[in-house]
């Protein structure tokens, strides 16, 4: 027997539901540079499929202070490319009001944010080795000798880290996301269809679409499937699209993992 709540519920004209989507952030730092959207568009162009339509949250921390900022006027340029402008991050007060005004989100500064260029074909992120402020990072000075402690007990990883196994064809426009564990999909992954792992993602089938493994900072994830067909792969923030996938590996089994700050796409042997 159904009861009132169940009922309500059932009737109801809409529902609404929590869900995580991956964004790409773009960093406006002078928008009124001649060559900003000729060298956007240039980008733009060496991946069509993976920026087509792309929701874009524009992040204005590097726009001098005092400058003026269009965001109806920018938004509509970033359109003409293909891209979609749907929030501001952080900002001034004004600028958020602004953003607000032309249609878009204010969303909080996102502290696990990775920079990285999604078109950089050796795989390294460009922040990498390098300090807050822009400059190298130098190495602490060696402490002083201190007694060795007691080693702690080791961690429970397994019982804590689980995994989600989907055993059916993972559609277009599907996204999967496996929280603080793996991801196992026993079929293939459709173009369109994106899967987010914490840990790593294993597909017994196809990989197209996008499969983005360790997006909580495991640099020991990795991504294994039966046959590399993806618009883009990544561990831990470091990316790599199609045009940058060497032709050797693509409709292989392979397996995807990062060494030395580079991202590896290695043939697995049958």
């Amino acid at each position: 027997m159904k009861t009132s709540t169940q009922t309500a519920f059932r009737d109801a004209p809409f529902q609404l539901r929590g869900a995580s989507f991956t964004m790409m952030v773009l960093k406006v730092g002078d928008p009124r540079n001649p060559n900003f959207f000729p060298v956007l568009a240039g980008k733009i162009a060496q991946a069509p499929n993976f920026f087509k339509n792309a929701p874009v949250v524009l992040d204005l921390d590097d726009l001098p202070p005092g400058m003026p900022f269009d965001f109806g006027q920018f938004s509509g340029l970033l359109r003409n490319l293909g891209m979609v402008a749907v929030g501001l991050q952080g900002g001034t007060p004004e600028q958020q009001k602004d953003a607000l005004a032309a249609g878009l989100a204010v969303l909080p500064p996102s502290r696990d944010a990775k920079t990285f260029d999604p078109l950089a074909g050796s795989g390294r992120s460009p922040a990498q080795g390098m300090g807050a402020g822009g400059g190298p990072v130098e190495a602490p000075a060696r402490p002083a000798p201190q007694p060795e402690p007691a080693p702690p007990p080791a961690p429970a990883a397994a019982a804590s880290r689980g995994t989600l196994m989907i055993t059916e064809p993972v559609r277009s426009g599907r996204q999967i996301y496996a929280q603080g564990g793996d991801l196992v999909v026993v079929g293939p992954v459709s173009p369109g269809a994106e899967l987010v792992a914490d840990g790593s993602i294993h597909v017994y089938g196809a990989l197209r679409g996008r499969a983005l493994a360790g997006v909580g900072g495991d640099k020991a994830s990795r991504i294994f499937c039966q046959s590399l067909e993806a618009e883009l792969v990544s561990i831990a923030g470091l990316y790599r699209i199609a045009d940058d996938m060497d032709r050797k590996v693509l409709r292989k089994q392979v397996q995807i993992f990062l060494d030395d700050g580079f991202l590896h796409i290695d043939p697995v042997a049958a």
